[in-house]
């Protein structure tokens, strides 16, 4: 299970569970299948090893185990399975340490406080001389006094409410106490940056020439490992229906699709794909890229406009009474913008706003909580799909159960990018 403990501020939760129990196993059977003589349904339990690398490269973020099954043909005959099982490297949630520790951020805020301070002195010296450069003012802007003014009234739900989790977190044993060898010495561990290459894949989708709707029709993966050009997989629905884990080979590097699901790599402006299926759903969740300074310097990824957001069609995907959650940054005009403008375009109500809180394994807020920088939190914004006239009315049977608010995820987050907490065990209570 994902949730750890459930109290009444919230939950916390154990996101490497939740990824390692969706039971990542690839079957391989290995020709030629020849020996009869060999007893059937037999696993050789010594073959069982850790293999870090494994068919994924020295990059991944996967670790594998194999095990070999000795199956029966029809013509009496005996064949190999090898299923390989995968699991998520534990350390890329080894987060042992906050990011910046509440010692550096008190010598930043004294170092800030010096530096306003001669700064102050120097504008008044030079405040009647002309010709000389502008000092920096002082005052906020109207977006900091908004984020201070958030904060300040959710500090003590943050505070208390993560005190209570993270302390069920040590009874339980699953956060420890800080030892002091060891842990603080422990580098973390870096991916290069070329592990994955789903956004150079997503940007080259959008330079490709428009495709008629009906051109592309869904790819049900068929076979074992199944290796497929970046163009196949544009402006398509992909999906895995059978049981088992399917690996695609993409520009040379494999990703692991979990059995029964889908997914569609495409521009935000190439939704019809997905439309075309004729399905609708009951929860659905959105982590826009939201355009900040940090992007904007980093270059990292593509942000999208408040405009372009809202034509993501999410009235014509989702069923009656879904459940809408947004992701959004600790930035108040995002978040007035999606409360104001985006849910009431999509006909979708409010109905609660939660946070996750970013601890480290030793209970630590990962950034200083009152730091006037980067926050150790963010925040979800729930809301419902209203019904319309249109739409058929929900089984009767079907029950909506009511979302509560000021709700609190506390987790470890992982290292990887932008990488956000399971919701489903938070959804089911």
């Amino acid at each position: 299970m994902s949730v750890v403990c459930q109290l009444s501020p919230g939950w916390l939760l154990d996101h490497l569970s939740f990824i390692n129990k969706i039971n990542y196993q690839v079957h391989q059977h290995h020709e030629p299948c020849c020996s009869k003589s060999e007893p059937t349904s037999s696993v050789y339990r010594d073959s069982l090893h850790m293999d870090s690398v494994s068919s994924f490269g020295s990059s991944t973020t996967f670790t594998a185990s194999d095990s070999t099954i000795k199956l029966a043909n029809d013509d009496g005959g005996n064949c190999e399975l090898c299923i390989q099982k995968y699991v998520f490297r534990s350390e890329l949630f080894d987060v042992t340490i906050p990011y910046i520790t509440s010692a550096i951020h008190k010598e930043c805020q004294q170092s800030n406080e010096k530096e306003d301070l001669m700064n102050g002195l120097k504008k008044e010296i030079s405040i009647s001389t002309v010709g000389k450069k502008r000092k920096r003012c002082v005052a906020f802007n109207q977006g900091e006094v908004d984020a201070m003014e958030y904060h300040t009234k959710i500090r003590e739900l943050i505070l208390d409410g993560s005190s209570q989790l993270i302390q069920e977190g040590f009874k339980s044993g699953f956060l420890h106490p800080l030892s002091e060898k060891g842990d603080k010495c422990r580098e973390p561990l870096t991916l290069p940056l070329d592990t994955c290459n789903l956004s150079e894949l997503c940007e080259m989708a959008k330079h490709l020439p428009s495709l008629n709707e009906t051109e592309l029709l869904t790819l049900q993966l068929m076979g074992e490992d199944v290796s497929v050009t970046g163009q196949d997989l544009f402006s398509r629905v992909v999906e895995n229906n059978s049981s088992f884990t399917k690996m695609i080979t993409v520009m040379g590097q494999r990703y692991l699709l979990p059995p029964k699901s889908s997914f569609l790599l495409s521009d935000i402006s190439c939704m019809y794909p997905l439309l075309n299926c004729g399905k609708t759903y009951d929860v659905i969740v959105i982590d826009p890229p939201w355009q900040n300074k940090s992007v904007k310097r980093s270059k990292r990824y593509s942000y999208l406009s408040p405009l372009q957001i809202k034509q993501i069609p999410i009235p014509k995907l989702a069923a009656p009474d879904c459940l809408v959650i947004t992701w959004v940054t600790n930035r108040q005009k995002h978040l007035r913008f999606v409360k104001e403008e985006l849910y009431p375009s999509w006909s979708v109500e409010l109905v609660a706003e939660w946070h996750w809180v970013k601890v480290t394994s030793s209970g630590e807020f990962v950034f200083p909580l009152d730091s006037p920088h980067k926050k150790p939190y963010e925040v979800l914004v729930l809301g419902r799909v209203r019904e319309k006239a249109a739409l058929p009315l929900r089984n009767a049977d079907v029950k909506v159960l009511p979302i509560p608010d000021h709700k609190l995820i506390v987790s470890v987050p992982c290292t990887l990018h932008s990488h956000k907490p399971p919701l489903a065990g938070c959804l089911c209570y």
